[in-house]
């Protein structure tokens, strides 16, 4: 059950005060940048390797998150003509830490009984799953992407494990963060709260993303048409 202090979602960058790196630990190129198009603080990760720029929550490998929704979301642009990797630590109900990786340098997806590599294709979501095309450098017109993640559903179907919480992340180089979040609620980009209220699409478990999550939309534009939503 998701803890009181953990619903109905938890902006982990805010909760564990990023910007201050007491909680965080940050390696090589990392700036924080106001980001206009964006309308608030992003993270930028530089670097010629992953292991040698880095953002990274908690601050030491020692301890866990400890964040145990059943959903990540990360809120991110892949820098153009990049590599870029990410990993995620979870700890299963054995007690098993299990690290998931993805990333465009990844050819194909492996796994062991400790860690599970999922290649990115960047944009590829708009042709409906992010397992086509070729993985690869991110393209020069990368968009800002919505990853979602079903942390438990991954666990199970590729190691038959039980989920039990998100121990770290360790988002490498090279990319654009503008948040990172837990939930037991699956967030749908592009609606409104006035438009999920009138359909009455809660019943069906759709919830508009809350608004410190979500990406802007000007005016007359529709959030598909900018933006990338992956799901795994």
């Amino acid at each position: 059950v998701l803890a009181a202090w953990q619903r109905p979602y938890l902006n982990i960058f805010k909760h564990f005060r990023v910007e201050e790196w007491k909680r965080s630990a940050k390696e090589g190129d990392v700036a924080a940048l106001t980001d206009k198009r964006m309308k608030g603080t992003i993270y930028r990760i530089r670097g010629s390797n992953p292991a040698s720029s880095y953002l990274q929550l908690p601050r030491a490998g020692t301890q866990s998150l400890g964040l145990t929704g059943r959903y990540l979301y990360l809120l991110f642009r892949p820098l153009p003509h990049k590599h870029f990797l990410v990993h995620l630590d979870v700890t299963t109900e054995e007690n098993q830490v299990v690290r998931i990786s993805f990333s465009n340098l990844f050819k194909e997806f492996k796994s062991s009984a400790t860690w599970l590599q999922f290649p990115f294709v960047c944009g590829a979501a708009s042709e409906g799953t992010a397992q086509r095309g070729v993985p690869g450098a991110a393209p020069a017109e990368a968009r800002w992407t919505c990853l979602v993640l079903d942390l438990p559903s991954i666990l199970a179907l590729y190691l038959a494990r039980s989920y039990s919480h998100l121990r770290g992340v360790k988002l490498c180089c090279n990319l654009l963060v503008k948040n990172l979040c837990t939930s037991d609620l699956l967030f749908e980009p592009g609606v409104t709260l006035a438009r999920a209220r009138l359909g009455d699409l809660s019943c069906r478990g759709v919830v508009p993303m809350p608004r410190e999550l979500a990406f802007p939309v000007p005016k007359g534009e529709k959030w598909h048409d900018l933006y990338d939503y992956i799901r795994y």
